[in-house]
């Protein structure tokens, strides 16, 4: 009677974007095993997507460390498409599905064993070429989705530069567009420069999105206008983005400001203007008062005629 422990591993998947070519992939990756002193036969099988993963692997040594199974389902056009079924064993390439060659290869003494069975094997051969199928019909979707490019948001953002001739650095950063090709440029007064201008490549979001930035260091002067331009599958003509010297909250900060600076200015003459009328009546009535006042006190002369 066989006593020696089975021990079962858990199954974690997750589906990746190839971005350097038109590509699919279900990763499948067994977590680390226990030690395992016979060989065992580890099959899995996916649902979904995919559903059956043949993976068939032996353990002969009780240092057993990672065993990484990989679905691809590689294609350049609708009809030129290739599913590979991939089983690695620390980190080497133990066996491979070629829907191409319609057969399972393996690349060690134990793993050709193993090949050679599975290729007799009809259900394991007609499950092959149903996940072959399946990943077939999956084409057409996927170019229509990748066929819609998506329009980048772009922000300008004013930072301090580190170092350099220049106190002052512009970011021109673009997020979440597709597909990954796209062009960012500085516009300084209309005209192109690429002095002082540093760019980062195109770098993946990880959900088929890309984002990317551009540096460019400056010394603000006045009446200056500066743009980045953005040139990209989605925009039907370049897009100019210019730097505002300030951003929404500071120009509300400011807005903000000069009302009340206006409304002080508006209190200011309307209190000098009702200060300059009142010093005016005032000064009318003083004359007044005093014309009168000479009037009640002007001096009477009596003419004596002296009788001699």
């Amino acid at each position: 009677m066989n006593t020696t422990p089975t021990y079962v591993s858990h199954l974690l998947i997750k589906t990746l974007g190839c971005f350097t070519s038109s590509c699919f992939q279900i990763e499948v990756s067994l977590l680390p095993f226990l030690s395992i002193c016979h060989h065992q036969f580890i099959s899995m099988r996916v649902h979904g997507f995919l559903s059956l993963l043949g993976v068939f692997m032996v353990f002969s040594r009780a240092d057993a460390l990672f065993g990484h199974g990989v679905l691809r389902c590689l294609f350049t056009s609708t009809e030129d498409v290739l599913y590979l079924e991939q089983v690695y064993y620390n980190r080497l390439l133990f066996g491979q599905w070629n829907s191409t060659l319609g057969k399972y290869t393996g690349y060690n003494e134990k793993a050709k064993e193993i090949a050679d069975a599975l290729n007799k094997d009809k259900k394991f051969l007609h499950q092959e070429q149903r996940n072959f199928n399946k990943c077939k019909s999956l084409i057409p979707l996927v170019f229509d989705k990748l066929s819609k490019p998506v329009e980048p948001t772009v922000k300008l953002t004013l930072v301090k530069a580190t170092g350099g001739r220049h106190p002052n650095m512009l970011v021109c950063s673009a997020y979440d567009f597709y597909p990954k090709l796209i062009q960012l440029s500085w516009l300084r007064n209309g005209k192109e420069t690429k002095t002082d201008v540093l760019s980062t490549d195109e770098l993946s979001n990880g959900n088929w999105f890309y984002q990317i930035h551009s540096y460019l260091e400056f010394t603000p002067s006045p009446g200056e206008k500066i743009s980045c331009k953005v040139e990209h599958a989605s925009l039907m003509e370049p897009k100019l983005y210019d730097w505002e010297l300030f951003d929404e909250s500071e120009r509300n900060k400011f807005a903000v400001g000069g009302a009340v600076l206006l409304l002080g200015l508006l209190v200011f003459v309307a209190g000098l203007i009702f200060y300059k009328r009142n010093s005016t009546g005032e000064k009318q009535d003083n004359k007044k008062n005093s014309k009168i006042h000479k009037k009640s006190w002007s001096p009477v002369f009596v003419l004596v005629k002296c009788v001699q």
